[in-house]
């Protein structure tokens, strides 16, 4: 078998698909994106066609090689990136070659099902426990919820109130059985970080997300010794290089995502070193269906595997949602939080190619915001 050509699809609401074409009529799909930078990354991947085109798509791990150390050049989210989504269309080729799913490829499943959680309110936060009592009507016993909006370095007593107070009303709305996870999204400082923790810490969050930048990685450890909730991080990390500070730090969760940290084959290892470490992982994954089914494929077969997330739903998604790419949505049925473990080849998934080039006419143009401060200066989002 032989690769013949590297397609991509940009589409609503902010996603880039990707088809892997082969000589013998089997098509592998990934998702190869970069909110916000998807031509660039549509880009990338353009540029390393030229290495797969001819190829054998069975190469999985060679190509990977190649691909992220063949140039001088390495890292990076725009790399990595693309790399990922061709690993996962490659990992998609190989499935359905063999006839089996992804994760039989990776030593078999470990569970028959997996735990996932959905996202409540926005950006800004509010509504947040309406929102939740939603989601727990909706079969869900697990949400995420952004902590702050924009936040400056050190914060009034009133603004880490209103913190407190929304995840409160959140557990007050879903009661004691039920996790919460906050994301900080890299907006607040690590001083201000090590506070919010703290008076986090009577409600119990599963685990709090992200509390600082990845340039501040070195202060994970203060962070983690200084509170007894859960730290997670790791969307912004993109190889097993950029989390080995990060996993002697103490942080209790790792969220490498399947479409910016190298793929299938990247996450398995990134997830091996975080075993060692007693660390879970938990896929960061507010994106497509490809990347999602390429994340459950790994949670089936990791053993340290703690929770996924799901985009459905969720704020970005204002047009278009995780199932509308789909032929057969029932691969991604919720019951009691979780989906049942996927039986079809490779990613398990069987995209609408009809769909997905209807809505690559119109393709998408997402940007994140880009916040400011009372005074005038940039804030993060």
């Amino acid at each position: 078998m032989r690769i013949t050509a590297l397609e991509t699809f940009s589409v609503a609401p902010r996603w880039l698909f990707l088809a892997i074409r082969t000589d013998e009529g089997i098509t592998g799909w990934g998702e190869p994106v970069v909110e916000g930078r998807s031509a660039t990354v549509a880009a990338a991947v353009e540029e390393l066609s030229d290495y797969l085109i001819g190829e054998d798509p069975y190469r999985i791990e060679d190509h990977w090689q190649v691909l992220t150390k063949g140039g001088f050049y390495r890292g990076g989210p725009i790399l990595s990136s693309a790399v990922a989504g061709i690993d996962q269309a490659l990992w998609d080729i190989k499935g359905k070659a063999l006839g089996v799913p992804v994760y039989e490829l990776l030593g078999g499943a470990v569970r028959d099902r997996m735990r996932t959680y959905s996202w409540i309110a926005g950006d800004e936060p509010d509504r947040v426990a309406e929102h939740a009592r939603e989601r727990m009507e909706q079969g869900f016993d697990a949400v995420k919820m952004n902590g702050t909006g924009r936040v400056r370095s050190l914060e009034s007593k009133a603004e880490l109130d209103m913190l407190v107070g929304r995840v409160a009303a959140v557990r007050e709305a879903i009661g004691d059985a039920a996790d919460i996870a906050v994301d900080f999204h890299g907006r607040v400082s690590p001083a201000l970080a090590r506070e919010a923790c703290r008076l986090l810490e009577p409600l119990h969050p599963l685990f709090v997300e992200e509390p600082i930048v990845p340039e501040l990685t070195g202060d994970f450890a203060r962070i983690c010794a200084s509170t007894v909730v859960p730290v997670a991080t790791g969307e912004r990390l993109y190889s097993r290089w950029d989390f080995r500070e990060v996993l002697g730090s103490g942080v209790a969760v790792v969220q490498p995502d399947l479409s910016h940290a190298g793929g299938i084959s990247e996450v398995r290892r990134i997830a091996a070193m975080a075993e060692a470490y007693g660390v879970t992982l938990a896929p960061h994954c507010p994106l497509g269906p490809i990347a999602f089914a390429a994340s459950l494929q790994i949670d089936f077969a990791t053993p340290n595997a703690l929770i996924q997330e799901t985009s459905l739903g969720i704020h970005y998604n204002a047009d278009h949602d995780l199932l509308d790419y789909l032929l057969d949505t029932s691969v991604f049925d919720f019951a009691d939080s979780h989906i049942a473990r996927p039986t079809g080849p490779g990613l398990g998934i069987e995209i609408d190619e009809n769909a997905v080039r209807e809505a690559a006419e119109a393709g998408q143009r997402w940007r994140n915001p880009i916040w400011r401060h009372a005074d005038g200066s940039l804030a993060e989002w």
